[in-house]
């Protein structure tokens, strides 16, 4: 059984961008239109500098416009993992870090929902961890509640919620062309260099890069295939189900499996890519039968959701293998990656390629603190 990509966010039309067809040049160009190329550009362009952005297909194509829609604080792992590598100081200060994104986010992102979210332990065994991540971020003075009701046991965190992630990054490609950014869609990089990028067989000049794409990042520059490596992420989406009330987002069992329900009352659930790994990896981006049948399976024994199912689809993303923090790294002069958001590049993406923007603009290497190794 095979699927087709099946969005359950691309419920609008879409003006296609024009696909970059002769020479140009630029001070910055960024190289991806999701979550986080869009917030680099944008923070470039405030700062008065000449932009262009490109993407080999749509803005949002990837997995900034077909995620679960989750808006959780911290980074990929939970803080309490986070600490035990970094430290409290730096784990915090990435924290910290996300709150301000949520709250720059509810100020400025209409369709933004902050529910807050939960953790439900799948087991006593998860549930002691819970305890363990409660204890620490307790002692760290951030925001987190024992939580025990309708969805079981574990953890909820109010600041946390939901969005619809490919309208949010359509308008922000929308804004950044009015405020002067050259956006082009179906524009393979197919070489790039400091200071120069070969698109669609023509030349874009430049005096610094961003690549922000996180999926396939390993593909694109393979010297970052020991740190960060691309797999795939799958989801379903159910008809609205008026016997289930699911108050916020839900990740469940260590965060393998996660759900929300949006205000249609539609259930988006992902998950599941943990009993499949073997065959998750790699940039292959289309769904499969064994992960969404066991996402499924979840769906009606743990969700308790007997509402049809919709939607499938799937989209590559970037793991970081060798630290709980994601890939920010200048690979060459006036060259910079961010990619390995690990899942949770709707607000760590953003962060990271913002701040790298802030460093080309100040020139100065102080916003990526604590980013960087």
């Amino acid at each position: 059984m095979v699927y087709l990509n099946d969005v359950i966010w691309n419920d609008s039309a879409w003006p296609a961008l024009e696909s970059l067809n002769h020479n140009v040049s630029c001070d910055v160009c960024v190289v991806g239109l999701g979550g986080s190329g869009l917030h680099a550009i944008h923070e470039l362009l405030q700062h008065g500098v000449d932009v262009i952005g490109i993407d080999a297909g749509m803005v949002g194509a990837g997995a900034a416009g077909s995620n679960g829609g989750f808006i959780l604080a911290g980074v990929a792992s939970f803080h309490h993992d986070a600490v035990a590598q970094l430290g409290h100081h730096a784990a915090t200060a990435l924290y910290q870090q996300t709150l301000d994104a949520i709250a720059q986010l509810k100020a400025t992102e209409p369709q933004f929902r902050q529910t807050g979210s939960v953790r439900i332990a799948c087991d006593d065994k998860e549930y002691a961890d819970c305890m363990a991540q409660y204890r620490v971020m307790q002692a760290d003075g951030l925001a987190v509640d024992l939580y025990d009701g309708p969805a079981g046991r574990g953890l909820y965190f109010p600041h946390d919620g939901g969005f619809q992630p490919l309208a949010r990054v359509r308008r922000m490609a929308s804004a950044a062309v009015r405020a002067g950014a050259r956006l082009y869609e179906r524009t393979t990089a197919q070489h790039i260099t400091g200071g120069q990028i070969l698109a669609n067989g023509h030349t874009i000049t430049c005096k610094y890069i961003i690549v922000a794409v996180d999926g396939n990042l390993d593909r694109l520059f393979p010297q970052l295939a020991p740190h960060v490596r691309t797999t795939r992420l799958q989801m379903l989406a159910t008809a609205p189900d008026p016997h289930i009330t699911i108050a916020q987002p839900v990740y469940y069992r260590y965060g393998y499996d996660y759900w929300q329900q949006l205000p249609n009352g539609s259930i988006a659930l992902g998950g599941s890519r943990d009993r499949y790994a073997d065959q998750e990896w790699g940039d292959n981006a289309g769904p499969t039968a064994t992960v969404q049948a066991a996402m499924e399976a979840t769906l009606r024994t743990v969700v308790n959701s007997s509402a049809p199912v919709t939607h499938r689809w799937a989209a590559s993303v970037g793991y970081r293998i060798d630290d709980v923090r994601p890939l920010v790294q200048e690979i060459a002069p006036r060259l910079w990656v961010c990619g390995g958001y690990s899942g949770t590049g709707n607000l760590v993406g953003a962060i990271c390629a913002q701040r790298i923007a802030q460093a080309i603009v100040h020139q100065s290497r102080a916003p990526l603190r604590y980013w960087m190794d």
